[in-house]
């Protein structure tokens, strides 16, 4: 069972969310949350959100889901579009600004027991 929670259009630079995620890939639900909590990025209140909304979306599809043994089992950030704008130059050129945005993806699965 699988559950995963999708934010797009986030005003960050992908490289910069990517850093956050990757921090989180692979780790329980609970210490996901205690690691998001403790970075000081900008993005990791966003990132945290979508955490939160991947578990609620597993309790929500599965009703006899344990939420203290789920674990972020895939993470990432892809590429959005980017807003183009001009910023004006010396000697009345114009320099072209790239505001990048990103679609942070997070799915959380339960735990497997070893048999």
């Amino acid at each position: 069972m699988e559950a995963r929670a999708e934010a797009r259009y986030i005003r960050v630079s992908p490289q910069k969310a990517r850093l956050v995620v990757d921090m989180i890939r692979g780790q329980s639900a609970g210490q996901a949350r205690t690691t998001l909590q403790s970075t000081n990025k900008r993005i990791a209140p966003t990132v945290q959100k979508v955490l939160d909304s991947a578990i609620a979306n597993a309790r929500e599809r599965f009703e006899d889901v344990d939420v203290d043994r789920l674990v972020v089992s895939a993470a990432y950030v892809n590429d959005g579009p980017r807003a183009k704008r001009v910023r004006p130059a010396p000697m009345g050129r114009a320099y072209r600004v790239q505001k990048r945005m990103a679609h942070i993806v997070i799915k959380v699965a339960a735990k497997e027991e070893k048999e």
